[in-house]
C-alpha cells in the first residue's frame, strides 16, 4: 500500500516541463507553447488576419543590403577570441531585464547595439552565440516580438510556423509578479563559423532544467534557427546538477 501511494505521487507529478513551474520557466525562454489543440482550435480567418496586419518592420538585419558575410553597417565586434573563451563566463558580462527575466550581456561579445526592441551586433564566435541564444529568445513574450522574429530569426517554415503560433498568445513586457527561472549556465554543443547550437541551463525553486537553442550566422550576425515546427528550443528537460555547463557567476 505505500509502495502504491508513492507511485500514484510520482505520476501525478510527471515531468518537470509538465509542471506549472517549468512552464513558467520556459515561457520566459519562448512563450509559443499552442502546438497542436489550441492551434487546430483557432479559426483559419482569425490567423490568417492577424500576420496580414504585422506590418513589416524595417531594421539592419532585414534589409536586402544587409551583407551575407560581413557586418551590418555600424557593427564592430572583436573576433579574435577562439572556442575556449566558453569555459568560463565573460569577465564584462552585465544582466539586464528583458521581458520577464534578466539576459547577459556583453561589451566584447555582444549584443553591441540597442536600437529600440532589437539587440544586435554579437561577436562571430562562439560566445556571441552564447549571449545571441539568451537574449533573441528572450524577446518573444513582450509587444515587439514581430519585429525581432522578422530580423533576428531564420527566415522559412518554422518561422512561419512560429509567428502563427505566437499570434495567439497575449503579449508580455514585464513580469506580472509570478516567479520564473532564471539563466545559470550554458554549455557549447557545437559551433562552427555558420552555425552553433547553444544549450541553457535554468534554475527555479523545483531545481535544475536545460533547453537547447540552435542559430545559424546569417545577414552579418547570429539568428534563431527555429525547428519546422515553431518552436524557437527544445523542450524544458529537468536535470539533477549543473554540472557540465560553464556557469554565470551570482546566478546560482
Amino acid at each position: 500500500m505505500k509502495f502504491r501511494r508513492r507511485e500514484r505521487r510520482l505520476a501525478e507529478s510527471g515531468p518537470y516541463y509538465r509542471q506549472r513551474g517549468w512552464q513558467m520557466s520556459a515561457g520566459f525562454l519562448a512563450v509559443v507553447v499552442v502546438v497542436g489543440g489550441v492551434v487546430t482550435a483557432l479559426s483559419g480567418s482569425d490567423a490568417t488576419t492577424g500576420r496580414a496586419n504585422a506590418a513589416a518592420s524595417e531594421g539592419p538585419l532585414s534589409r536586402p543590403s544587409a551583407p551575407q558575410d560581413g557586418r551590418p553597417r555600424g557593427c564592430r565586434t572583436d573576433d579574435g577570441a577562439d572556442a575556449e573563451s566558453t569555459e568560463t563566463a565573460p569577465e564584462d558580462v552585465t544582466w539586464r531585464p528583458l521581458g520577464v527575466t534578466k539576459v547577459p550581456v556583453s561589451a566584447s561579445a555582444g549584443p553591441t547595439l540597442i536600437q529600440g526592441p532589437l539587440w544586435w551586433c554579437y561577436a562571430h564566435t562562439p560566445t556571441g552565440a552564447v549571449l545571441a541564444a539568451h537574449v533573441i529568445p528572450s524577446h518573444m513574450s513582450g509587444s515587439d516580438w514581430r519585429t525581432v522574429t522578422e530580423q533576428q530569426v531564420v527566415a522559412g517554415q518554422g518561422r512561419d510556423m512560429f509567428e502563427f503560433q505566437r499570434a495567439t498568445v497575449r503579449d508580455t513586457d514585464a513580469p506580472n509578479g509570478a516567479e520564473v527561472a532564471s539563466y545559470a549556465g550554458f554549455s557549447v554543443v557545437s559551433y562552427e563559423d555558420t552555425a552553433a547550437v547553444i544549450r541553457l541551463l535554468l534554475k527555479s525553486t523545483q531545481g535544475y532544467a536545460v533547453t537547447t537553442v540552435s542559430l545559424r550566422w546569417s545577414g552579418g550576425d547570429w539568428k534563431v534557427r527555429p525547428d519546422d515546427n515553431g518552436s524557437l528550443h527544445s523542450p524544458v528537460s529537468a536535470v539533477q546538477s549543473a554540472g557540465g555547463f560553464t556557469l554565470w557567476g551570482g546566478t546560482t
